[in-house]
């Protein structure tokens, strides 16, 4: 009965249809396979010829091996697709992006996010956050959140494809490393290179309190030069003016310097017009001298007498009869930039008074030549009065307080408003009716309009001044000053006469 089962199959016509339509099938999906088979082997065989052909190069063609995987990849997804030829083949998702390493902050200022693009081959639909466009069948990068073609991922900084292995983050902008540090990472303004980092990776640099001038920690002790006056160091790229006795002078600062005995006796008649428009007229002529470094070191030794508290001495008043250099005339400047032909006289000081000289010293600025004037002239205007030896913080004080208020003057005159400068100094002073500076105010709007630069060195001479942190200098002119603003400089002083010190 079997048997006449299976033979009875056998003969249905409808089961020979069906049996050789599922053998042909077979057939075809075996030839199939086949043909696939023949395509990947000619295909090896083919990128082993090339590949034999290239031997001994060093430069291997990227964009064949490129397009060989894209058609190795396209024969492979439809080879996948015909093995279920009777589904609708599902779309392959998107992948995941790949876990990004960001490694933040590099220092401070920082250096952006340093992340890294990660290349893949597309399989399916993506859309460039570059242009918008599909990405198709190739390489893709897969950054920030989104998916790029390699042309598309630009700096913002050139707009140049960015294909290093790294790239930096600023405000969710991408930016090529060099290109980042461009922009963003200081350089110092005295070796023009870039601020290196410490031990720990931040960004060390020191900067002027006044100027803000950025430079590289190891300036401060590889002797780069700073200006005398300014302080400001002495960049790569400009060339200081070299004085006799090893001080340097920037040239902004050479423009209004004063270099010999007779160029500062106009400066020296306004001070003394300044003090008399306060009612405290110098009656007396003190010789007023300019001279170089190691005179003035040589006379304040030979000085029994005075308060010597700064780091550097810039001006005396002398008491004792001393025989002292001074400069007769202006030097030259000569090739390097160093001055040449520098005449000085021996001057011989007799004692007629309690003062017998000021001295200053040579190669300063107008603005610091006259409130070290100012300063010293106050020193003489005490002994000259009868003041009593005070001490160093009442005396430099009440002198560094008349420097101050000279400066303002000067400061506001020069400024081109002439109509506040009286007003300034008297109410700094705050002495009896009359007792205005308008005298030197007056004399001092006769340089005319300043530049830019020396307004803002008679306000960092200000601010040395206010900011100076020695007891004698310093605090002194925060007391000092605090006592003339509350009781007007007449009745102070009346009470450094009886007391010895500032009302409190």
């Amino acid at each position: 009965m079997n048997n006449f089962m299976r033979n009875s199959r056998f003969n249905d016509p409808y089961y020979e249809w069906r049996r050789r339509r599922t053998r042909d099938a077979w057939s075809d999906y075996g030839n199939e396979d086949i043909d696939r088979a023949i395509a990947l082997s000619l295909a090896e065989e083919e990128e082993r010829r090339q590949e034999k052909d290239q031997k001994g190069k060093k430069v291997i063609d990227h964009d064949s091996l490129l397009e060989q995987d894209e058609l190795l990849a396209k024969a492979l997804q439809e080879s996948l697709n015909m093995e279920s030829p009777a589904q609708t083949p599902p779309q392959t998702p998107p992948r995941p992006p790949p876990p990004q390493y960001d490694r933040g902050n590099i220092s401070q200022p920082d250096r952006g996010n340093m992340s890294q693009p990660y290349p893949f081959f597309s399989y399916g639909y993506r859309t460039c956050s570059g242009c918008g466009g599909e990405i198709g069948h190739g390489r893709y990068l897969s950054c920030m959140g989104g998916f790029w073609h390699p042309e598309c991922f630009r700096c913002q900084a050139c707009n140049e494809p960015i294909s290093d292995y790294e790239f930096s983050m600023s405000r969710n902008r991408p930016f090529h490393k060099t290109c980042y540090k461009e922009q963003h990472h200081p350089r110092c303004d005295v070796c023009q290179n870039f601020i290196p980092t410490n031990a720990a990776g931040l960004i060390e640099y020191r900067a002027h309190p006044f100027w803000m001038q950025k430079y590289c920690p190891s300036h401060e002790y590889d002797r780069t030069p700073r200006c005398c006056s300014c302080e400001r160091m002495e960049p790569k790229d400009t060339e200081y003016l070299g004085l006799d006795d090893g001080r340097k002078l920037c040239l902004e600062c050479l423009d209004s310097a004063i270099m010999d005995t007779n160029e500062c006796q106009p400066l020296y008649i306004e001070i003394r017009e300044f003090y008399e428009g306060l009612n405290m007229k110098v009656e007396q002529q003190v010789p007023l001298l300019l001279v170089e470094r190691q005179a003035l070191n040589e006379a304040m030794e030979g000085e029994k007498q005075g308060h010597h508290h700064m780091p550097e001495t810039r001006g005396l008043c002398l008491s004792e009869e001393q025989t002292v250099r001074t400069i007769l005339k202006r030097p030259k400047i000569g090739g390097g930039h160093r001055i040449m032909d520098m005449i000085t006289e021996p001057y011989r000081l007799v004692r007629r008074c309690e003062v017998t000289a000021i001295l200053i010293l040579y190669g300063l600025p107008r603005l610091l030549t006259g409130s070290i004037l100012a300063h010293e002239m106050m020193h003489a205007w005490l002994r000259l009065n009868g003041y009593p030896n005070l001490k160093p913080e009442v005396e430099e004080g009440i002198c560094q307080v008349l420097a101050h208020m000279w400066l303002e003057s000067e400061i506001i005159a020069g400024s081109g408003n002439s109509s506040n400068s009286g007003a300034s100094s008297s109410s700094s002073s705050n002495s009896e009716p009359g007792s205005s500076s308008s005298s030197s105010n007056s004399n001092s709007s006769k340089k005319g309009k300043r530049s830019q630069f020396e307004r803002k060195l008679g306000d960092f001479f200000k601010h040395q001044i206010e900011s100076d942190g020695s007891p004698a200098y310093g605090d002194g002119f925060r007391i000092g000053n605090q006592a003339v603003s509350k009781y007007g400089l007449k009745r102070t002083l009346d009470h450094i006469r009886l007391t010895g010190t500032f009302p409190c």
